[in-house]
């Protein structure tokens, strides 16, 4: 790699990570980088996955006095997610590559709407939603976790955008505090990058050199990030989220028409 490569990819990765951390959607500025600087596009969604994996846990660790609070239910969400990104992988790799694009935009649009009216749909669904116990008000009840599942195979069939559905699915269940919401979506986007780290090293799909100077970068990205967004107001960080929603919908419509 020439330095230029390098300036690319790391700057890439750093905002990527910072991104990811925050709202989803960091894959729009790492990826194109991998291909502009002359990687395949397999071995650049391979390396791409890989080097924002430690982003994810570097952004959950720093909201880790929020993820605590979910103690109760963190161990079944951690095996939901696990489960739900290998059946995603598994359904990937038995979807054609024309009938995945054509998917990708819609996958978006329908990610994005639901955060944007997370509340709405929120206040629609209140009577089915368990009721808080007293020292219990992070509880997540079966549908909860339903929600999780599928939002979990979305990730494994398509990185792209999978942060801002796991927030759209947080919101819709009723909380509020984009922190703990935050913290949640960090640290399950970590356990569904884990399978997808698994598969592509095993396949020997990864350019280490590329993937080595990313994950410097995104790491620190996504721990930068996320300590940036626990001082911001959550309206803000809310109306982020929406953008860069409508930003990825927008490009991925393009790409396929």
């Amino acid at each position: 790699m020439e330095l230029t490569d390098i300036a690319i990819i790391a700057i890439a990765a750093l905002v990527a990570g910072a991104v990811n951390s925050v709202a989803g959607g960091g894959t729009f500025f790492s990826f194109p980088a991998l291909l502009a600087v002359g990687v395949p596009p397999v071995v650049a969604n391979a390396s791409n996955s890989v080097s924002l994996w430690p982003a994810s846990l570097a952004g959950a660790w720093a909201y880790r006095r929020e993820l605590a609070r979910f103690s109760r239910s963190l161990p079944m969400l951690t095996v939901v997610a696990f489960a739900g990104g290998i059946a995603g992988g598994l359904l990937l790799l038995a979807t054609s590559n024309a009938a995945f694009a054509r998917l990708i935009p819609w996958l978006l649009l329908i990610a994005t709407l639901l955060f944007a009216f997370s509340r709405q749909i929120s206040g629609a669904l209140k009577g089915f939603r368990p009721l808080p116990t007293a020292g219990n008000t992070h509880r997540i009840g079966r549908g909860g976790f339903v929600f999780q599942l599928a939002v979990s195979v979305y990730g494994g069939f398509f990185g792209a955008g999978m942060g801002i559905l796991m927030i759209a699915a947080l919101a819709i269940q009723g909380f509020e505090d984009m922190h703990e919401i935050n913290a949640l979506k960090n640290w399950l986007s970590a356990v569904i990058y884990s399978v997808a780290v698994a598969t592509f090293t095993i396949a020997g799909a990864v350019s280490w050199p590329h993937t080595a100077v990313m994950l410097i970068t995104g790491t620190l990205g996504g721990y930068l990030g996320a300590r940036v967004a626990r001082q911001l107001p959550a309206a803000l960080i809310r109306g982020f989220v929406i953008l860069i929603g409508a930003v990825l919908t927008i490009y991925y419509f393009g790409k396929t028409a």
